[in-house]
């Protein structure tokens, strides 16, 4: 069974299939804010996303980072450990030079176990 939330004009944010949630790409509201803000404004929204789906980010399986600024790297990983236990770890790639909108420096797909 296939379950959407959140539908959007050409994609739904979360879709559900049996004990897995893929959340679409996410990024900060506030451009204002550096990588390390708008890694941890994205976050925020993720653990919301996923308490919604009934999950959490200790069951995080696979995150995909497009950065716009592979040279902040540092501060998306800074905010990275800050919210994630590193028993909990989930594999991840991080791609840098991702042309994404004006002002967002990084945007973050995931999937999750229920």
């Amino acid at each position: 069974m296939i379950t959407r939330h959140i539908p959007g004009k050409i994609h739904h944010r979360v879709v559900e299939h049996g004990d897995t949630v893929y959340i679409g790409g996410l990024v900060a509201s506030d451009k204002s804010k550096d990588m390390k803000g708008q890694a941890e404004e994205i976050f925020g929204k993720l653990d919301e996303l996923l308490a919604m789906a009934g999950t959490s980010k200790d069951k995080l399986l696979q995150v995909m980072i497009y950065s716009a600024a592979y040279d902040q790297k540092a501060g998306f990983n800074e905010a990275w450990t800050a919210w994630l236990d590193a028993e909990n770890f989930p594999v991840r790639a991080y791609i840098g030079g991702a042309e994404l909108s004006e002002g967002t420096l990084v945007e973050v797909t995931t999937i999750a176990a229920k």
